[in-house]
């Protein structure tokens, strides 16, 4: 095995080696010993590739394509396994949204099962004697949506897989009833979040000991109730969590602990399949989530502010450039809180909002030189320019198919509820619907919030798979966790490249920023300080917290699989099909 692996790694810095020759040829000549102009390579693969946080997942979704599955059976595949190996971000008691670009027909289709709101679920009880938002919508059993994780990967498969469902599944079933070994990062996470998981009964036993004590690196954890469930999806797909056994156990749980998900509600669910958005930057056609991802819309309001600036004169890192991403972002955010909602329930000026010439009006109002307020940049009006802890992988394979996939729980580990019997650890989504200024329309008489809850209806997200087209090609896939911060690290991702011309892995390891409404600029820790001081002379209130996002991603040039696994997040890996085994 280790010949294999160290042949393979051979090969692939050769291969590695011939792309950077093939870009850079006569500079390659000349020099009579290999120097590579990066600190920073990608892993290159030949027959594809898989990136995920999570390095045995990874290897599912590898191993998947091996077998002779495509992309989205690899997606589907690693969708599952996440839900064993990291139970605070990868779900089936969660949502999101898959982007697929179908290589026959080529085609890119986006499957939304963003979760919905309980049929039961009311205004009054997530607010608090104050109007504001209670604790209750981020923890324990009212804070739930209707989860629409297996619902929207059992349609994406049934559009686009290859291989049987229950062969997709099976992998995820293993891991939960033989275990798997903690990592270092996965054994603290479980003392992190002990008091959130400590919520419910269900949740306290499948991730401690029976004295209530924590499992140590290295030690195994095994998931019998999350094979069960398992089980019945592979036998029934879809129905075997929707309808059935599991259903009926989750309504049972829900009414002992006063929730709201019934078993109508579990059966009325349904994922939606979407024409994605699209816009251009720069000449490459940017493909991305719609509402009620407010993620993709946002992202090409950015990019198309940020097409009026030179970004490559001023360099990658350079105060300059990052002080007019800065300013871009507080203009995609003031906009985006006021006129973005699911557009299944509410009218979303969508085509304007993402409009150039909206941009271009907008993006008068940056100063090149000096930092402006948010709350002086205003709203905008794109009525006028209409025409009449979550986790991210990416999966692409030999055939041309590629997956770029975004899922949540919403926190880590969600609301902490762990559904008695199921092994599901479920979302805590009912935060992210706008209580507060609903209320207050309410009491003002004035029209609600787009992104007010109504009973099944989706919530706003920020989180958008995305992919950069190139000759009508899928050229660099992408997206990321990060709650607030997925817009910003994405656009960060995707400027890294296009503007800088940087190779996937050296633009995520980029240091980040983040900017919204409000008055400071975060960015990450140990960040250049001549860049801090200039940027703080242009007027910005800086802080420095933590890491922002975990974007997994992958660039495919010159027939090359280059995937990049973002090293913010402990056990991220990009793995080929070549490669037999996670290392």
């Amino acid at each position: 095995m280790k010949r294999l692996i160290g042949g393979w790694a051979g090969k692939a810095t050769a291969l590695l080696a011939a792309l950077l020759m093939a870009v850079t040829p006569g500079l390659a000549q000349k020099r009579q010993l290999l120097e590579y102009p990066s600190i920073h390579s990608p892993v290159v693969g030949e027959q594809g590739m898989v990136v995920s946080q999570n390095a045995i997942a990874s290897g599912v979704g590898a191993a998947i394509l091996r077998r002779g599955g495509n992309a989205v059976d690899a997606a589907v595949a690693v969708g599952f396994a996440l839900a064993v190996t990291l139970p605070r971000a990868g779900n089936i008691g969660g949502d999101g949204f898959m982007l697929v670009h179908d290589a026959k027909s080529g085609e890119q289709v986006v499957f939304d099962f963003r979760s919905v709101a309980p049929k039961a679920a009311t205004l009054a009880m997530y607010l608090d004697n104050q109007g504001k938002e209670a604790s209750i919508a981020s923890r324990g059993y009212l804070a739930p949506s209707v989860p629409g994780t297996v619902a929207g990967l059992a349609m994406a498969h049934k559009r686009f897989g290859k291989l049987p469902w229950g062969t997709v599944v099976a992998p995820a079933i293993a891991l939960a009833r033989n275990g798997v070994a903690l990592t270092p990062d996965e054994a603290f996470v479980f003392g992190w979040g002990k008091e959130r998981l400590s919520t419910s009964a269900a949740a306290k036993a499948a991730y401690y000991r029976a004295d209530g004590s924590l499992y140590r690196a290295g030690e195994i954890l095994r998931q019998p109730d999350l094979a069960w469930t398992l089980t019945q999806i592979a036998k029934r797909g879809a129905d075997g969590f929707y309808k059935g056994p599991v259903a009926q156990r989750f309504a049972a749980d829900m009414k002992v602990n006063g929730g709201l998900i019934t078993l109508e509600d579990l059966a009325a669910y349904r994922a939606v399949e979407r024409k994605p958005l699209r816009g251009t930057y720069r000449g490459l056609e940017v493909v991305t989530a719609p509402p009620a991802s407010a993620g993709g819309a946002t992202l090409l309001n950015m990019l198309n502010i940020l097409e009026g600036f030179d970004l490559k004169a001023h360099g990658a890192g350079s105060a300059q450039s990052l002080h007019i991403m800065a300013e871009a972002m507080k203009l995609g955010y003031n906009d985006r809180y006021r006129f973005l909602g699911d557009t299944d329930f509410v009218t979303v000026p969508l085509q304007g909002f993402i409009s150039k010439g909206y941009a271009q009006e907008r993006a008068k109002l940056i100063n090149p030189a000096k930092a402006t307020p948010a709350r002086d940049l205003g709203i905008g009006d794109p009525t006028r320019f209409e025409s009449p802890s979550t986790t991210h992988y990416s999966v692409a394979d030999a055939q041309g198919n590629v997956v770029s996939t975004t899922y949540t729980l919403g926190a880590d580990f969600g609301s902490g509820v762990m559904i008695a019997g199921t092994g599901v650890l479920l979302n805590n989504q009912m935060n992210n619907f706008d209580h507060e200024n609903a209320a207050k329309a309410l009491r003002d008489g004035t029209p609600p919030p787009l992104n007010a809850m109504a009973p099944g209806k989706r919530m706003l997200s920020t989180m958008m798979p995305t992919m950069v087209m190139k000759n009508g090609k899928p050229w660099l896939v992408t997206g990321t966790p990060g709650g607030s911060t997925i817009i910003n690290t994405v656009l960060q991702l995707i400027v890294n490249v296009v503007d800088f011309n940087l190779n996937v892995e050296e633009a995520t390891h980029q240091p980040r920023i983040f900017q919204d409404t409000g008055k400071n600029l975060r960015v990450e820790p140990n960040f250049n300080p001549d860049t801090v001081r200039i940027l703080g002379t242009m007027g910005h209130t800086l802080t420095s917290d933590e890491t922002m996002g975990s974007a997994q991603s992958i660039m495919i040039e010159n027939g090359l699989f280059l995937g990049a696994a973002d090293p913010r997040r402990p056990g991220a890996l990009a793995i080929p099909p070549e490669r037999t085994q996670p290392r």
